[in-house]
């Protein structure tokens, strides 16, 4: 007897994941381990259960189909289940195995299940899937972060800096840290250059924060934010700081 498949269905809509249920049906083989209707349920099922199969749609309450792979480790192979097709291309680019526009038909179903049976081998999910959720030249509005068992939310206008430490990075937003396991590099390319500036190899910060720029030592300068925290810049970071604050600061009372 073949081994038994793990799959997890998230969907918003009731009548989808009934529907996506039935065309389960005919498989014994593929055990449902957990219907999920938004994507906190999603990280919480998918945690637990380990599943090999992900069918997952993208536009959801609270958290959408690529923030919920984005907190979740590499493993089940995806299916994309959805009623909107511009995120096809970049489903693709999340390593899907394949995208189901709705309504489809049982033989485009057992098409996909195919190929996500055929890709149980090779699993893995890219580095980047916040990059992969958006059309060239947009920014993200929020940071998703997994702390635990909780998801925590970072509104953009609510990140104050970015340190990065190790393997990680640690968001500082509101007077909280959290930390992300990702290269400060990454977190600076999918960040708006308007409003956020790196000023050091290790510091990234919101220009609207910055409350003076001293002097720190011989050449060295020193960025004070509005909540008291004191980031180095190096002189990199400085010719980016005076160029971005040209740009888009021009009026700003910071003392430089």
């Amino acid at each position: 007897m073949a081994s038994t498949l793990r799959a997890v269905i998230v969907d918003d809509e009731e009548l989808a994941r009934l529907f996506l249920r039935e065309m389960l049906r005919p498989h014994p083989e593929v055990e449902i381990a957990a219907e999920c209707a938004n994507g906190f349920e999603a990280v919480k099922a998918i945690g637990e259960t380990r599943p090999d199969i992900l069918l997952l749609d993208v536009q959801m309450p609270k958290l959408n189909g690529f923030e919920v792979l984005e907190l979740i480790e590499p493993g089940p192979a995806v299916i994309f289940v959805t009623a909107w097709d511009q995120y096809a291309m970049r489903a693709f680019d999340a390593h899907a195995v394949d995208y189901l526009l709705k309504p489809f038909s049982a033989e485009r179903f057992e098409v996909a299940l195919g190929r996500a049976k055929s890709r149980l081998g090779e699993r893995r999910l890219p580095t980047d899937l916040a990059q992969a959720a958006r059309s060239p030249g947009q920014f993200p509005q929020r940071i998703v972060v997994k702390d635990g068992p909780r998801v925590h939310i970072i509104p953009i206008e609510k990140l104050d800096y970015v340190e990065a430490q190790d393997d990680y990075v640690a968001l500082h937003s509101g007077g909280k840290s959290y930390l992300k396991q990702q290269p400060i590099a990454a977190i600076e390319e999918s960040l708006d250059p308007a409003r956020f500036v790196r000023i050091h190899r290790s510091a990234i910060v919101n220009l609207e924060r910055i409350a003076r720029i001293e002097p720190y030592g011989k050449e060295s300068r020193i960025a004070i934010l509005a909540d008291g925290a004191r980031l180095p810049i190096s002189r990199t970071g400085y010719a980016r700081l005076l160029e971005a604050m040209g740009d888009s600061q021009g009026n700003r009372n910071t003392t430089l």
